[in-house]
């Protein structure tokens, strides 16, 4: 009973410190991706004198329509940050001390994971298909929005559509422009005008539907063609009309007004009506196009087979039409190139460009049909692909759970920095990963099934492995692994570091040392004489190799222990000289059945023992280096002995 309290006490604990994390990551990420989506659609909305009701309204449609984009990198960071917390803070080590296993510790939050999945899912469902087509809606309503008029100085404007107007001064507190020229191409390139004035003044309408200037002391030019059509004029003399003015007033189309699109626009579109689809209408709606294509497929065999092939028998009556083929036999068939060639040239001729104009007729006409069913086909991947993202959202969720976790612990590093730096790694291989697999999908490259749960195929091995790595305890993520295997990779000794201890408790019997040294000395030098050179056969099958190399370490790391007590500055100073023996290195154990296999397959037995020669070279110098040191070291203990008899 104390027991499951003290396990509720936890469950609770650990609850509240991942849900107030949660938020926070859930708040920072979708921050994230709409600074994503502002930066994507800044040049739709700048310059187009929107106001703030319509901007705050396409930031509250983005935002609700980026949650499922933010809510994966969320619980990654999440559960990167709060494991990696506890494990610094070795909470994570007190959990596995009282006897609690890392995914009973991580049961409360599988539960509210799942919980958020389910929320996810039905927030897929049946929401989004009432958010996306505001959102599109509102999105395309703005980039059609005319922007707002700010004539630049000594530039030519081109944002009025057939105009371009040149502005050589401005006042901007009176609004007058001066030094202003005006070309009206709405009319077409041949009945083009050009107004030139000093200056000029530019208001729009009261129903912001156009433009009105009001220009002063100019002169018009305009190119005289409509209705000239049949007069004979020479190519270099075009007709033109030439008007000074002193005040003259010109509207302009332009419609300055915010016009808002119907989202029933989309929602009756065939090619974006599954944005705003749950899963029974999309499944409705694929089942209808499939159904329309094997009904076109049908239709166009039908009309294969009554236009194209053997076409020549429509013309006969219906009675007669199988006459030939009931009768004819094989020795019967007729060779048509030796009744092609038997025809004269015209017909020939005749019977090729009316065969020529046959295939290219059909050709054109399959096709426009295949055409037709290739846009159909892509609109079933796209309300595919809007079906399975109902459930691939909700599922990367719980995978990248399984993956920020197990990751967590296995780091142990809390705070936002490193959580920060491996949850963009890895989100960012998933967005690749999930963006390959919906282009592949929607070009019908792949199975939409593949193509939607590629990302999660790929991402959900790596939780299973994290998660049984930290479950073990496994070192996968620890600095001091990697170090030590490129140490021996790249043969880095690592030094000893042995120095003069101010207190000793127990000094090292120098009579014992010299036995182990003497013992020492014998081994390795049996060693030597009987593996100097490790045959062939021997590499793979004699484990007595290991063994004696294992017994030479052991006794080594005894006898510097005790030296390492010395207070004598010369046996320090040999200890230290002494080389760090390393481990051989082979793929399988010695003796072993995959070993034997691989000593049979010679090429790849062969190359394996070579690249172990480097290895045996290095232990082979170093006990020779042994058996130096352990003669010098009796020597200077020899020596110490004689000075203290002395």
């Amino acid at each position: 009973m104390r027991r499951d309290f003290h396990i509720k006490k936890l469950y609770g604990y650990l609850l509240k410190t991942y849900i107030p994390l949660f938020l926070m990551t859930f708040a920072i990420c979708l921050f994230l991706v709409l600074m994503q989506f502002l930066w994507k659609y800044v040049e739709d909305m700048v310059g187009k004198g929107l106001g703030l009701n319509v901007i705050g309204e396409m930031f509250l449609y983005a935002a609700l329509q980026l949650i499922p984009l933010a809510l994966p990198l969320s619980i990654l960071l999440a559960s990167l940050m709060m494991f990696g917390n506890l494990g610094e803070n070795l909470e994570l080590l007190a959990i596995k001390s009282a006897g609690i296993s890392l995914i009973k510790a991580m049961v409360p939050l599988i539960a509210l994971i799942v919980l958020i999945c389910i929320g996810t899912f039905f927030f897929q469902n049946n929401a989004m298909p009432k958010i996306q087509p505001k959102f599109y809606s509102l999105l395309i309503s703005i980039r059609q929005k005319s922007p707002e008029l700010d004539v630049p100085e000594g530039v030519f404007y081109k944002e009025i559509e057939g105009y371009n107007l040149y502005v050589d001064k401005k006042n901007r507190k009176t609004g007058m422009l001066y030094g202003v020229s005006i070309y009206d191409v709405s009319s077409g390139f041949q009945n083009m005008a050009v107004i030139i004035c000093d200056s000029a003044e530019m208001r729009t309408s009261e129903d912001k539907l156009s433009l009105v200037f009001t220009m002063h002391s100019g002169q018009q030019f305009q190119n005289f063609t409509q209705g000239t059509e049949n007069m004979n004029f020479s190519s270099e003399f075009i007709p033109y009309a030439r008007e000074s003015f002193v005040t003259k007033t010109m509207t302009i189309p332009y419609d300055d007004n915010f016009n808002r699109m119907e989202e029933s626009v989309l929602q009756e579109s065939e090619s974006s009506n599954y944005v705003s689809k749950n899963i029974a209408q999309l499944r409705v709606s694929i089942d209808s196009l499939e159904q329309f294509i094997d009904s076109v497929n049908i239709s166009d065999r039908k009309i294969m087979k009554q236009y194209t092939y053997l076409s020549f028998r429509n013309s006969y009556p219906q009675e007669k039409r199988d006459s030939i083929v009931e009768h004819a036999t094989a020795s019967m068939k007729p060779d048509m190139d030796s009744i092609f060639a038997s025809k004269d040239i015209q017909t020939q001729t005749a019977i090729l460009q009316n065969a020529y104009s046959k295939a290219d007729n059909n050709g054109n006409d399959y096709l426009f049909r295949s055409m037709s069913k290739t846009t159909t086909q892509r609109n079933i991947n796209r309300q595919w692909i809007e079906w399975h993202r109902k459930f691939t959202i909700p599922f990367a969720c719980l995978v990248f759970f399984f993956i920020g976790a197990p990751l967590g612990s296995i780091v142990r590093k809390g705070g936002l920095g490193t959580p920060i730096v491996i949850s963009v790694i890895l989100f960012i291989i998933y967005y690749i990963l999930d963006n390959v697999g919906y282009k592949m999908a929607r070009d019908g490259v792949w199975d939409h099934w593949i193509g939607m749960w590629f990302s999660s195929m790929i991402l959900l091995p790596l939780g299973i492995f994290l998660t049984y790595k930290a479950m073990t305890d496994s070192v996968i993520m620890s600095t001091d692994t990697y170090t030590s295997f490129f140490k021996k990779l790249f043969f880095i000794r690592e030094k000893r570091n042995y120095t003069l201890k101010e207190v000793v408790i127990e000094e090292p019997n120098y009579a014992e040392v010299y036995q182990s040294s003497r013992e020492l000395t014998d081994e390795v030098a049996a060693h030597l004489q009987k593996y100097g050179t490790l045959g062939y056969k021997t590499y793979w099958t004699d484990n007595g190799y290991d063994h004696s190399l294992t017994s030479i370490k052991n006794k080594m790391e005894n006898m510097l222990n005790q030296l390492s007590n010395s207070r004598k500055p010369m046996v320090i100073e040999k200890a230290k000289e002494y080389p760090v023996l390393i481990k051989y290195v082979r793929p399988f154990n010695t003796g072993s059945t995959l070993a034997k296999l691989c000593m049979y397959i010679f090429p790849l037995g062969v190359i394996m023992k070579l690249l172990s020669l480097p290895f045996e070279k290095r232990i082979n110098r170093d006990l020779n280096a042994v058996l130096t040191l352990n003669n010098e070291l009796n020597e200077i203990m020899n020596n110490q002995q004689r000075k203290v008899a002395v």
